[in-house]
């Protein structure tokens, strides 16, 4: 889930980091609904957005855009991608309760994105639970989260929602998490399909498609395998138990695809006034395609360009099922 670069708080260069897991959480609080305190504060932590972090990012996103790996589109410094630092606020949680102990399943991810992290920037990741409840049987907990950069400007904004512990097969196979305004991802055969969102835009434009594979091996990475982290994402073991098959990709990877869809149909602006929020309805199991697109809904002049709203989706090619959906916003330039 969080790259190691990334986890000051656990240190992978100390020669006793492969001592066993219970004594890396030591003094942690288990991950049940019944020892939450609301609001209950998860720390703050500072992240260093270098080399090893966006390349590995890239590795598990298949995401090499020269923005990320060569020259930036501001001042021409290297950024890191949209989707970066989502795991790492995720993970804030792991800061007070036992992480290799939870067995959860994330239902739904927004994040705002007010501005790039630039290479080698020291970012400043804050999180706090703010809500708690019940449904359906399952315990529920909502984190709002904040990475601010070097100079105090806000990178990205963060609110999540977790099923605390379940059993990730079960919650996974029922659509746990079905959109209140409800995302069909259908949209009309003649439909024009855009490669890009520009002064053109109008209501009705469907993204072009951005297809995908992720590896076990990417969703590994991913989900924290070098931090000696065993879950349902990059272990097998972990994932039948949680009866599953194999091994499922994290949502906030997916959620990092769909940015990645994003930032491509419309440039730089979505690092700069880029919103998302997603649910996810089933699983998706590693090795198996799927496809991310949209459909532009509202097209809104204003000062600084054109705000665009979508809808946004992915499906599995198997069996067209829609697996991940939500809704996305940008300002893109009028001219």
């Amino acid at each position: 889930m969080t790259d190691p670069s990334a986890r000051p708080w656990r240190d992978l260069t100390d020669p006793r980091r492969a001592r066993d897991v219970d004594d890396l959480e030591a003094g942690l609080k288990e991950p049940e609904f019944e020892n939450l305190e609301i609001p209950e504060e998860l720390g703050t932590v500072d992240v260093v957005v270098d080399d090893h972090k966006i390349k590995r990012y890239a590795f598990t996103h298949d995401d090499h855009h020269p923005w990320h790996l060569a020259e930036g589109p501001f001042d021409g410094r290297r950024v890191g991608h949209a989707g970066l630092l989502g795991n790492d606020l995720v993970q804030l949680f792991t800061l007070v309760y036992a992480g290799s102990r939870v067995v959860g399943y994330h239902t739904e991810e927004q994040m705002w994105f007010d501005s790039p992290a630039h290479l080698d920037e020291v970012v400043t990741l804050h999180g706090t639970y703010t809500e708690a409840y019940r449904r359906r049987g399952e315990g529920y907990v909502v984190m709002d989260a904040t990475a601010t950069g070097a100079d105090g400007r806000s990178v990205v904004r963060h609110r999540g929602v977790e099923i605390l512990k379940t059993v990730p097969g079960a919650i996974g196979g029922r659509g746990s998490a079905a959109p209140e305004r409800r995302v069909t991802g259908e949209v009309p055969p003649d439909a024009r399909v855009v490669e890009a969102l520009g002064p053109d835009v109008r209501a009705g434009d469907v993204l072009a498609p951005l297809h995908k594979t992720v590896t076990a091996e990417q969703a590994a990475v991913f989900s924290r395998i070098g931090e000696y982290v065993r879950n349902i994402h990059n272990d097998i073991d972990v994932a039948r138990a949680g009866g599953l098959k194999v091994p499922i990709v994290q949502g906030q990877q997916q959620f990092g695809l769909l940015a990645q869809l994003l930032t491509l149909r419309s440039g730089p602006s979505f690092l700069t006034s880029g919103w998302l929020r997603v649910k996810f309805l089933a699983p998706l199991e590693v090795f198996e395609p799927f496809a991310l697109t949209g459909v532009v809904t509202e097209v809104t002049p204003v000062d600084d360009g054109l705000r665009v709203d979508l809808e946004v989706w992915a499906r599995r090619d198997a069996d067209d099922r829609l697996i991940t959906a939500g809704w996305a916003a940008v300002t893109v330039p009028a001219a």
